[in-house]
């Protein structure tokens, strides 16, 4: 991988770590206002469906565009750019009703993001130092957790109390965080900016950088996705299961919703000192794929429960595996991927990973149809360690084949820094969003 030389820029830190707690606290506040407006309002399990599909597909269409974008226009210029063309979605979205055109419009605010995610990914690197960029990594992570994790819970409280739109024009607002970060930081990556070749983890020069040419990461992206398509039902199920068959409110729904995502913010901070011990990156893969089935467990275990309250453990306890699933996936891209093409790296992983969660809601929209949410959340639990059953193997046979060929020195860095914090780029979309 490749650092700056110079001294670490803390404030460029801290301005993205401000706009991306801001703005996934927009991103999160609209989707579960957009969510309870939905069901609410007497759709069905197909209408939130789509919705979901909708904010999902253009990271899936547009990952090999995105990519390139990230890697060779001006991070400033993608930044500005689109946090304004987001903005005016969500004022759009705010005075619209009809189910629609809100779909259409969710789909083009997915569109943004698709565009900002791999340029945010790759920025923080470029700015600090390696020794830095555990405390760097850890502070966007988790401003980023934070941001989802006050989002539902403060939807749940501005749809019971004002209806949609006051939500939809907070998450406009947030974007501008996006512009302001985009003009201030002084790092900055694509345009005429090309750093030379870098070798990757895996000995890989950078220009002839394919997923498909390291099969550790390979193995361990096919996995993420595999398990995540099976489990993924779940996120459109869930507001069923909370208002309907459990008769919650609004407000315990973005509360529940919540727990998931301060279980994720707790998990990264805990599992972030184990990767020190993890040397191997077959071990550190199988380790996150090991977390993805305990939040698959958590998830069966919530179909037994008869009150939404009782969610909350329980919801917090697959986030924690969540949150470590996360920040073994980071270290294992920041060891494995060089820095000129990191960014088309993070948009071919999150393009994977989405897809396959596209698999889930489309699923999930389609069995509400048939069967009640209480045995379909059981059923996506199930689906779930299945998945991580059977896509342990192949990825267990790449990590044996790599031992095999590159023995682990004593002397190797666990990662970037000796004690690998928080990640900074990648999550994984499993349930709680």
């Amino acid at each position: 991988m490749s650092f700056t030389t110079a001294p670490s820029r803390w404030s460029d830190v801290w301005l993205v770590t401000a706009a991306r707690g801001i703005s996934s606290c927009g991103d999160f506040l609209a989707a579960s206002a957009l969510t309870l407006t939905l069901q609410s309002a007497g759709a069905g399990g197909l209408a939130v469906s789509g919705l979901l599909l909708a904010a999902t597909l253009p990271l899936v269409a547009l990952a090999p565009l995105t990519g390139r974008l990230a890697d060779r226009v001006d991070s400033r210029t993608l930044l500005v750019l689109a946090g304004l063309a987001q903005a005016g979605i969500c004022v759009a979205l705010a005075n619209t009703g009809g189910p629609t055109l809100m779909i259409v419009l969710v789909g083009l605010l997915a569109v943004g993001l698709a565009v900002t995610q791999p340029v945010l990914a790759a920025l923080i690197p470029a700015m600090v130092r390696p020794a830095d960029l555990a405390r760097a990594s850890a502070l966007q992570q988790s401003a980023g957790t934070l941001g989802a994790l006050a989002g539902p819970a403060l939807a749940g409280v501005l749809v019971g109390s004002f209806g949609t739109r006051l939500p939809l024009l907070v998450d406009a607002a947030s974007y501008l965080a996006l512009v302001a970060a985009g003009l201030l930081i002084r790092t900055r990556r694509g345009g005429g900016r090309r750093p030379g070749p870098v070798a990757t983890g895996a000995g890989i020069e950078a220009r002839a950088w394919r997923l498909r040419r390291d099969p550790l990461l390979l193995a361990t992206v096919i996995g993420v996705a595999g398990v995540v398509g099976a489990v993924g039902a779940i996120n459109v199920v869930e507001v069923f299961f909370i208002r309907e068959t459990l008769h919650s409110s609004t407000t315990t729904y973005g509360l529940v919703t919540a727990a998931w995502t301060l279980g994720m913010l707790a998990g990264a901070w805990i599992f972030a000192r184990a990767v020190a011990r993890l040397r191997r990156d077959g071990a550190l893969a199988g380790a996150a794929l090991a977390l993805l089935g305990g939040c698959c467990l958590m998830v069966l275990v919530s179909a037994a429960v008869p009150s939404a309250l009782l969610l909350v453990p329980i919801w917090v306890v697959g986030g924690l595996c969540n949150g470590g699933d996360n920040v073994f996936g980071n270290v294992l891209m920041a060891r494995r991927v060089p820095e000129p093409v990191r960014g088309r790296a993070f948009a071919v992983y999150v393009g994977a990973v989405q897809g396959a969660s596209m698999v889930g809601y489309l699923a999930g929209g389609l069995l509400l149809e048939l069967l009640s949410p209480r045995p379909l959340v059981a059923g996506a639990g199930l689906a779930g360690l299945a998945a991580v059953a059977v896509l342990a193997v192949p990825l267990r046979r790449a990590a044996r084949a790599e031992r095999d060929v590159r023995p682990v020195s004593r002397d190797e860095p666990a990662s970037a820094g000796e004690d690998a914090e928080p990640g900074a780029g990648l999550a994984t979309p499993v349930p709680g969003r």
